[in-house]
């Protein structure tokens, strides 16, 4: 019998970075922790020396300076090389990633930073595709979609709020730690997967209340009975879908805005670029 998707090994993945932006961002830290399975968890965590200013919103997330960077942290090349390698070989053991966001930020930020240090792409040093990957983020959109704001300064799908919806609890104090929202991902991925693979008439009070007011069924139905592979296809039709709606609510008030909506990695120019 296949094992459900949210119960097999998962190798959770997050960055803390310079700024928001991954073809500008520069990694700062990151952790890649093993986890579920049957096997005990195994983490691998990663202080880098950035080399740039880092921006101030970014130091103030998550509390590393530019000189304890550059006092305590690998050399950036370095670094990333060993990150590089160690989710190559994640990739080789057909361990599939998982994180929030981690299409959209997270693995776009370590191609771009494969590129500027290494001078090849994340697949090109994993030398192959990335087809499994699982974005607690898009999961947690498309199965509760509309979700309203918490508040002018926590958003819907922001891992907080994802963990709190699934009853995950959230350490303000420990957030932004790339060790700690791994693991949240991770926590909320397999919340996620567990609810779907639960009889309907047995999921939270709050999941049967989205069927009935949206429809004649619950979006949690499609996240169940498949394996990671054609999850990681769903998602990316759903990662569009969702660009392709920010596109349209952005150009309401900018008519040249663009939301790419690749995923799990948007191409990347090889030659410099952006990612200079």
């Amino acid at each position: 019998m296949t094992i459900p998707w949210h119960q097999q090994r998962l190798a959770a993945l997050d960055f803390e970075s310079s700024d928001k932006i991954p073809q500008t961002a520069r990694i700062v830290s990151c952790a890649l922790i093993l986890v579920g399975g049957g096997q005990p968890t195994s983490t691998r965590e990663w202080l880098l020396n950035p080399g740039i200013p880092m921006e101030p919103d970014a130091i103030k997330t998550h509390g590393i300076t530019d000189e304890y960077a550059a006092a305590h942290g690998k050399d950036a090349k370095q670094g990333v090389h060993e990150i590089a390698q160690a989710i190559a070989e994640v990739v080789t053991a057909g361990v599939p990633l998982v994180g929030h966001n981690l299409g959209g930020y997270d693995l776009n930020l370590l191609n771009h930073e494969c590129i500027r240090h290494l001078g090849d792409t994340l697949e090109g040093i994993c030398q192959q595709p990335l087809t499994q990957v699982i974005d607690s983020m898009i999961l947690d959109w498309y199965a509760a979609p509309y979700r309203q704001r918490v508040s002018p300064e926590q958003g819907p799908y922001e891992m907080k709020t994802t963990a709190q919806t699934y009853g995950l609890g959230w350490d303000d104090d420990k957030a932004h730690g790339a060790t700690y929202d791994a693991l949240m991902s991770a926590r909320a991925a397999y919340k996620i997967g567990s609810i779907a693979h639960t009889p309907r008439g047995q999921r939270p009070e709050w999941v049967q209340q989205l069927r009935n007011r949206r429809g004649p069924y619950e979006r949690f139905d499609h996240l169940a009975g498949i394996d990671v592979a054609e999850l990681h296809r769903r998602q990316a039709v759903w990662a569009a879908d969702r660009a392709a709606g920010l596109q349209e609510h952005f150009r309401k008030t900018d008519p040249t805005a663009v939301v790419r909506g690749e995923w799990p990695l948007i191409p990347a120019p090889t030659d410099g670029g952006v990612t200079s």
